[in-house]
């Protein structure tokens, strides 16, 4: 059944210029015409979609190469209900960074996407479960990835263990059988599944190069997965073992004091992932590799909180809240 031949409307969040803050989130909800699908791509409908401090931070104007206006939303999950026969109706999931960046995304009822990146979603899964996963997972995959892969003898501290890329990134590193420490600014404990129990630093009150290298037998973090940036990059460098990498993925100040000295002494490397640059497609290979884990129970799914399950009419609490560190995994349905 071709779905634009039918008089279906949907609702879908408009993003048209910058916010001014948190407490006034510009973000319309409008019933725009279903879009029109294009050569090589389908048409999904949107069933659930997970909310991502990168769309919040494009709605506040920090994402230059945003385009406006815009759908915003960048992980999804779906039913395909046009393009290609053998596609149609296929429960999917996923999430790139084009989406809700440089075209519309996936805060809406229907959503253009390329065939080439479309992939049914773990059988058991719920759509809320699959729709939570996209940048999270995508994001701590590459870090991981590009640092070289996790080993089972690597020591690895993540800084933001209970931001969900923080999680993630845990799992998949206790996945692999590696030793993994956790920090947080605050004394915490971790909130997120693992293989193996995560010993959790206090930033605030501890030395937390100190411990990772007592922890360790003097050795170090071979990789210190860093999801916040420069409040963590002196202490990330004193925890680094011998050839460490260090990944960045966001930060708070641009310009830090770096000690080359240390760095070329300790062979060490940073690695910077902006995953805004890894489309849909890139984000399904990812996925591919992450579906078996995930529905043999290797990987776990965020846990879903109904009450951070949102519509399209409290969009902007449901937006406000991803920065102002809720604990749960935001959802929007449309």
């Amino acid at each position: 059944m071709n779905v634009q031949s039918k008089t279906v409307t949907g609702k879908a969040l408009w993003v048209t210029e910058k916010s001014p803050d948190l407490d006034n989130l510009l973000i319309d909800v409008i019933e725009p015409a279903i879009p029109q699908h294009g050569p090589g791509q389908v048409l999904v409908e949107i069933r659930a979609a997970g909310v991502n401090p990168s769309d919040v931070k494009a709605s506040l104007g920090h994402m230059p190469h945003a385009v406006w206006p815009r759908v915003p939303g960048r992980d999804f999950a779906g039913i395909v209900v046009d393009g290609p026969a053998h596609l149609i109706g296929k429960e999917i999931w996923g999430g790139g960074g084009e989406l809700g960046i440089t075209q519309n995304g996936s805060h809406a009822k229907y959503m253009a996407l390329p065939q080439a990146a479309v992939r049914e979603k773990p059988v058991n899964f719920s759509m809320e479960e699959a729709g939570s996963i996209g940048v999270p997972f995508i994001t701590a995959f590459e870090g991981l990835r590009e640092a070289g892969g996790v080993q089972p003898w690597d020591n690895v501290l993540v800084c933001g263990a209970n931001g969900k890329v923080g999680q993630a990134a845990i799992q998949l590193a206790t996945m692999a059988g590696a030793t993994v420490f956790g920090v947080e600014y605050k004394p915490m404990e971790f909130l997120g599944h693992s293989a193996q129990p995560i010993e959790m630093f206090d930033s605030s009150s501890q030395d937390v190069a100190d411990l990772v290298r007592e922890k360790t037998g003097g050795r170090g973090a071979d990789i210190v997965f860093n999801t916040v940036g420069s409040p963590y990059f002196e202490m990330a460098n004193k925890a680094l073992a011998k050839q460490g990498r260090q990944v960045f993925i966001s930060t708070f100040d641009r310009a830090v004091d770096f000690d080359i000295f240390t760095f070329f002494r300790g062979r060490h490397k940073f690695i910077g992932i902006d995953t805004l640059a890894l489309d849909s497609v890139y984000g399904a290979k990812i996925f591919d590799v992450l579906k078996p884990k995930f529905e043999a129970g290797v990987l776990k799914p965020f846990p879903i909180n109904p009450e951070a399950v949102y519509g399209f009419d409290d969009a902007a609490k449901a937006y406000a809240s991803v920065l102002r560190a809720t604990p749960e995994r935001v959802i929007l349905k449309p």
